[in-house]
């Protein structure tokens, strides 16, 4: 499975399911058969192929493009502690007339 680093469903590379989702590459324990999803940790040993991405079905579909990874968060920096108390004045200021 060496040189794909993508994220989305391929094919089960251990031929247990029709698809496995793959994170950074590596195969993980989400699995889908139809339009049935699951979980199933990656067997140990190796592969029993290469696997292949899966496009999206529909013509709108996403690919898993509109996902967000876990650690998306620890990557965005920390939140603004301030951001809260502004949006609450400014909202109170365009009711000053009311």
């Amino acid at each position: 499975m060496d040189g794909i680093a993508e994220e989305g469903w391929f094919t089960d590379p251990y031929g247990h399911h029709e698809a496995r989702w793959m994170s950074a590459g590596v195969p993980t324990g989400l699995v889908r058969d139809g339009a049935v999803e699951s979980t199933d940790p990656p067997p140990d040993g190796p592969p029993a192929s290469v696997p292949v991405r899966i496009q999206a079905e529909s013509p709108g579909g996403t690919a898993g493009a509109d996902l967000q990874r876990a650690d998306d968060a620890e990557r965005a920096g920390p939140p603004d502690p301030h951001a809260s108390t502004d949006a609450a004045e400014a909202a109170v200021d365009g009711t000053a007339g009311f």
